[in-house]
């Protein structure tokens, strides 16, 4: 294990959280397993992090997300670019808690186009938490590997 790894992959992550910019650069890859069995992957922003530990992300109740997390928990996140590929796997599922949705709101969510507040029934909150990494970082000349278990 290599701890340097873990905090920039931590670091990485937190500089995503929030984003309100263009382009790929705040967005992870989300992959669930679909109604066929088959690997599902999609790009999502992410709402709020604890490092490597857990991920929260926003979509909707009748999203293809939250009707294949309902039947199969289990998911990969990637964040990747040309210096660095974070993966981890783990399970997600749906907060229900107002508290804890509340705590995943980021302000830029209340453009209108999707929901109005933390409190709107069509805001669905999706936590996941790592159970295993794989982490590969060029951090300047330094080369960053960490692979384990939560």
């Amino acid at each position: 294990m290599n701890d340097n790894a873990i905090k920039r992959a931590s670091e990485i992550i937190a500089s995503k959280t929030d984003y309100i910019g263009g382009g790929m650069e705040g967005y992870a890859v989300l992959s669930l397993i679909d109604e066929n069995g088959y690997p599902s992957a999609s790009t999502l922003t992410i709402a709020k992090a604890d490092g490597i530990d857990w991920l929260t992300f926003a979509s909707s109740p009748d999203s293809n997300k939250a009707k294949r997390i309902s039947k199969n928990n289990k998911a990969s996140i990637c964040i990747a670019s040309s210096e660095y590929n974070i993966t981890l796997v783990g399970t997600i599922e749906e907060v229900t808690s107002p508290c804890c949705k509340k705590k995943s709101w980021c302000d830029v969510m209340s453009d209108g186009a999707h929901w109005t507040s933390h409190e709107d029934p069509n805001f669905y909150v999706m936590c996941f938490n790592t159970e295993r990494y794989n982490i590969f970082i060029l951090d300047g000349e330094e080369v960053l590997n960490a692979t384990g278990n939560l």
